[in-house]
């Protein structure tokens, strides 16, 4: 039997009860619950509830499908069926289809067993082979929690799935939904504190450090181990806390870190303490580093692991990841090696050095002013600094991304056809950091002013003179612009 219009309506107020702000922009779809046509029937095209599943897992991401029909990256969900007994089930029904995760790998976050998380009305373009004209999606998304660090099957539904995903929080594509769940965050790993970085080099070795021997004071004294430490109440996720403790311990920055697995280790008391392991690559000298905790830090091969002090568990970890690097298996047991998308990829040749492309708007108006936005005091990269509007280019075109992150990180609406190539930058921080290629666009004309869509990155839109350009300025960004106003096309920075 297909779900009441009041099964609905008493579902979005649960919601609104906990956002009564939100009423206004769902007019739309109180107006649609208000006719007499059936919004849970996919054939009612003006308007229908679909429903999405949210699951985190115990690292803190959130699971991501790319879907075959759109080509986009986005979280499970699909269409109402006459069987499902409530929204609920229907997200949960969808996860199931679309991923072939097992029921009883996922559980309802405590406290939303019946609640969404978030409620999203969005638009869909006519589909003209189908018979389906544009029309609006109510889509109610349900909050579940990945309650196993077990391998979960992974079965796609290959005719609309091509692959699934794993992403942090803060590259949830959705903006809305990012936001929600950057404030879950603190809850998000309620057993998980803990954060270590295995790093490692392109000669096969591991970086660890020597710890003071103090017993009884710190954690593993006199082994030898890996960077991290504890949670702060500053760090809004696990990476930021292995981030942070990086940067505390060795002044080290490493551009690209991902997530490889939650390891147990056991404390002088006999407690079990959970600590995610992120995995992230850098090919610099350890001697060169400022050290501010324990005796030293060096490089070494898996083999050469048992002439050190250093806990069985380590050990293990190193030589694990090391085997999956041989095998391109280093993901974490949640992702599948035949649908992650990533190892779907074809392997690289020996040597070759992965480029991050990021896309920058070069957004000048008539008077020639250019517009820069101030980083979050808080922000992992250039912190209080102006830069231009930018984001990393995913599952999709330099273009699409460009047209996306102006529209998340700003409101501003821009066309493909009025978008232009005005500057190249290949850059690099420093010796040994993953190196980025930098794709600066000019859109000639948008529609929307400039707003501030995403505090925690961005706290102020301002547009510059090109010649008076503020002094806390991204070096590279100041770098392009000195190369638009030459006429040079291309620019590098950073490297020797």
């Amino acid at each position: 039997m297909p779900l009441s219009h009041d099964h609905i309506r008493t579902t979005v107020e649960t919601y609104l009860a906990r956002h009564p702000h939100e009423r206004p922009q769902l007019g739309g779809l109180f107006a649609a619950l208000d006719r007499p046509t059936d919004i849970a029937s996919r054939s009612t095209f003006s308007g229908h509830v679909t429903c999405g599943a949210i699951v985190v897992d115990p690292l803190g991401r959130v699971l991501h499908v790319l879907h075959r029909a759109s080509g986009k990256v986005l979280a499970p969900g699909g269409h109402i069926e006459p069987e499902d007994a409530s929204l609920a089930e229907a997200a949960l029904r969808e996860l199931h289809e679309e991923t072939g995760f097992p029921p009883q790998a996922v559980a309802p976050w405590p406290g939303y067993e019946s609640v969404p998380f978030d409620i999203d009305i969005h638009d869909i373009d006519a589909h003209p082979g189908k018979g389906e004209p544009s029309h609006q999606h109510f889509d109610i998304r349900f909050l579940f929690r990945l309650h196993t660090t077990t391998e979960v099957p992974v079965v796609l539904q290959e005719e609309e799935v091509a692959g699934i995903e794993w992403r942090p929080v803060d590259k949830v594509t959705s903006p809305c939904l990012r936001e929600k769940l950057l404030k879950l965050t603190p809850a998000v790993e309620p057993e998980t504190a803990n954060a270590s970085a295995l790093i490692y080099n392109d000669r096969g070795e591991y970086l660890l450090h020597l710890r003071d021997y103090f017993p009884g004071r710190i954690w593993e004294p006199g082994m030898w181990s890996l960077l991290g430490g504890g949670r702060e109440p500053q760090d809004a996720t696990l990476e930021h806390t292995v981030r942070r403790e990086l940067d505390e311990e060795a002044g080290l920055r490493i551009s690209d870190l991902t997530p490889f697995a939650i390891e147990e280790a056991t404390d002088d008391a006999g407690t079990t303490l959970p600590i995610a392991i992120y995995a992230g690559r850098w090919n610099g000298d350890p001697r060169e580093l400022n050290l501010t905790e324990g005796v030293m830090l060096a490089w070494f091969a898996p083999d050469d692991l048992h002439r050190l002090r250093i806990a069985p568990t380590t050990s293990d970890l190193v030589r694990r990841h090391a085997a999956g690097r041989k095998t391109g298996t280093t993901r974490t047991a949640q992702q599948s090696e035949a649908t992650s998308i990533d190892q779907r990829r074809p392997a690289s040749p020996p040597g070759t050095v992965l480029n991050v492309i990021g896309v920058h708007l070069y957004l000048e108006r008539p008077d020639g002013t250019a517009l820069l936005g101030l980083r979050h005091p808080d922000s992992a990269f250039a912190p209080s600094t102006w830069h231009v509007l930018a984001g990393h280019c995913e599952q999709e075109s330099a273009i699409t991304c460009l047209i996306r992150e102006a529209h998340e990180e700003a409101g501003l609406q821009i066309q493909p056809q009025d978008v232009e190539l005005v500057h190249v930058v290949h850059h690099i921080d420093r010796a040994g950091d993953r190196p980025r290629m930098g794709l600066f666009f000019r859109a000639r004309t948008w529609a929307g002013e400039p707003q501030l869509r995403e505090p925690d990155k961005c706290t102020q839109w301002k547009f510059w003179n090109p010649t008076a350009l503020p002094d806390e300025l991204v070096p590279y960004t100041r770098v392009v612009f000195e190369g638009i106003r030459a006429g040079r096309l291309y620019s590098e920075t950073g490297w020797a």
